[in-house]
């Protein structure tokens, strides 16, 4: 059952968004920020819906993956470079905070 609300909410959603894409004429660096922003809201309704506290951290995980994706689409098209430097502060300040984060979850202390 279970297998079966999961398939048919992908094949909803899947549809949904070639439906919207399709009638829209935009230029491709803004479909691909609307592609990031669906992963977004996905990842949000995940950070506040997740069952485990597993789940929540690995949505946070996914949501400073999709932060670093925007801002490397945001450096190619507007061509400055200060862009990348927040990605890549941002993707290593996600990274400890998920190591942090899964040491709590863990039970163990920062000098373990």
């Amino acid at each position: 059952m279970k297998f079966t609300r999961w398939l048919l909410g992908f094949i909803f959603l899947s549809g949904l968004v070639v439906y919207i894409f399709s009638f829209l004429e935009v230029s491709a660096p803004t479909k691909l920020m609307l592609y990031l922003l669906i992963c977004f809201l996905l990842s949000m309704f995940r950070i506040f819906r997740g069952p485990t506290a597993a789940d929540r951290s690995v949505a946070a995980d996914i949501l400073g993956i999709l932060v670093v994706g925007f801002c490397a689409i945001l450096a190619v098209y507007t061509k400055k470079d200060w862009y990348m430097d927040i990605a890549i502060a941002w993707a290593l300040q996600s990274f400890i905070g998920t190591l942090a984060l899964a040491k709590f979850l863990e039970g163990r202390n920062f000098d373990d």
